[in-house]
């Protein structure tokens, strides 16, 4: 079993809890690796533009005749060889995104708060919905130490958004969209503890589950079955 602290809304030390063995698993390295580089790469927003000869606003006239000059023989003014003209091998703008199946985002989540876990970076704060102003965030903030940290907050208690987003070096993420990223590079992970809750760890693991994706066809199959079963 993986022991968390526990600590009270003022930053004291009350106790310890366990981390739910859904999330506990064996150090995976290469995987933790891997999860992080999807992760990084779907941050890209792929955006980068440029134009080429043919996009740029330009004459297409030869600009001057090609043997008698003395110089080197040119066509077009939008040759990406003269200022203004068009740019070569430049970036498309496509979006490449990675993926990683979901046992696999599953298992690094795991990997990446067991070891968050083991290193006194992963702890858990108690009645959280008592907190009303942001100074008594900041407070606990203090009295935990660090220099970086993630607010993983429960359902119940997403309100606390809006008093802890002002306070620097913190990000405020919601438990079901807790992932091995923002836990690896998340600093201290402060963990809101009805998010342990048996009923928060079942909707996690239903949102991380891969859906059932069936072809056209067997759709198709499927509804006359039905309609023929009806018929009879």
């Amino acid at each position: 079993m993986v022991k968390l602290d526990v600590y009270s809304a003022k930053g004291i030390k009350k106790g310890s809890t366990n981390l739910p063995e859904r999330f506990v698993e064996k150090e995976n390295l290469p995987l933790l690796a891997q999860a992080i580089h999807v992760y990084e790469a779907r941050l890209h927003p792929g955006l980068a533009k440029v134009k080429t000869r043919g996009e740029v606003i330009a004459s297409t006239r030869k600009i001057y005749r090609q043997k008698g000059t003395g110089g080197a023989r040119h066509g077009a003014k939008s040759a990406p060889i003269f200022v203004g003209g068009g740019v070569a091998h430049g970036p498309k703008g496509l979006k490449r995104s990675l993926s990683l199946p979901a046992r696999m985002r599953k298992i690094a989540l795991g990997a990446a708060l067991t070891m968050a876990a083991k290193e006194g970076k992963l702890l858990v704060v108690d009645a959280l919905s008592d907190f009303k102003k942001t100074k008594e965030i900041a407070a606990l903030l203090k009295k935990i130490g660090g220099s970086r940290f993630t607010l993983v907050l429960s359902d119940q208690n997403l309100q606390l958004q809006k008093l802890a987003r002002n306070i620097s070096n913190i990000n405020i993420i919601p438990f079901r969209g807790l992932n091995a990223h923002g836990v690896y590079l998340g600093g201290t992970i402060i963990l809101d503890k009805e998010a342990l809750s048996p009923k928060q760890v079942e909707i996690k693991e239903k949102a991380s589950t891969p859906r059932k994706v069936t072809s056209k066809v067997t759709r198709v199959k499927t509804k006359r079955k039905a309609k023929k079963s009806k018929e009879k």
